[in-house]
């Protein structure tokens, strides 16, 4: 089945919502990598997904506010806490394009605990930081566990001028409406919903990252290719389906 498109007017509504949240303060740096570099990493019934011949190694840090089921509010201070994810990117036999966690950095230990264990996810509790100095944001990350470590990360960027017409790589790196997760002896696919992204160019001031490598991929060759920075927007997560694998 052909893969579906990403832009903005693809969303699928979600019809069972398991989660809402909120992501603030995003900034997203890329790599391109061939696909034989990611492939073995991906679950089952899953494949890399591709623009012009290659797939990207994402690097996303962010701030999660008001965690909480269904539609609802958010969870009290456990539904509040930075992260920073290492993420590659899938399609499934169905079409749907989506995202692999290789690692997710959070802070609070308590939804690292429910999403390892119900979802299988690779959450990793650490000591994380995000600071905001004018059009500059700071971003820092040292695990606690599990391991491996060390696994640090310190990044910041300058926020630029708003896109208003992102490329297509720019669609393909950020238009996703789910995730893919290996979970209970099954390939799951969670979808999700949210808003058009409002994107803005960054530039990169500082990265110094173990967590790449930490997820069982290469170190980065060079600057990334892509550097881009949200103010965020809300999001809710369907309950997972069978993709087929």
């Amino acid at each position: 089945m052909p893969a579906e498109d990403v832009t903005p007017l693809t969303v699928r509504p979600v019809r069972r919502p398991w989660l809402s949240q909120r992501w603030h303060d995003l900034t997203f740096l890329h790599w391109a990598v061939t696909p034989e570099v990611v492939a073995p990493l991906l679950p089952a019934g899953t494949v890399p997904d591709t623009l012009d011949g290659m797939t990207y190694v994402g690097l996303i840090g962010f701030r999660m506010v008001g965690v909480g089921p269904l539609r609802g509010p958010g969870v009290p201070y456990f539904g509040t806490f930075c992260e920073t994810n290492v993420r590659l990117y899938s399609v499934d036999r169905h079409g749907r394009r989506a995202v692999v966690f290789r690692s997710l950095e959070a802070a609070r230990l308590v939804p690292v605990l429910v999403a390892r264990v119900l979802l299988r996810l690779p959450y990793m509790w650490s000591r994380m930081r995000l600071v905001r100095e004018g059009d500059v944001r700071h971003y820092t990350s040292r695990r606690l566990c599990p391991g491996p470590r060390p696994a640090v990360n310190a990044m910041s960027v300058r926020v630029g001028a708003p896109i208003a017409d992102p490329t297509p790589l720019e669609h393909f790196l950020t238009d996703r409406w789910g995730l893919h997760t290996h979970a209970w002896g099954r390939t799951l696919h969670l979808p999700n919903e949210h808003p058009a992204w409002v994107l803005h160019r960054a530039e990169l001031l500082r990265l110094d990252d173990g967590l790449v490598r930490a997820a069982g991929l290469p170190d980065p060759l060079g600057p990334p290719v892509s550097v881009l920075h949200s103010p965020g927007l809300p999001v809710v997560f369907g309950g997972p389906d069978v993709p087929g694998g």
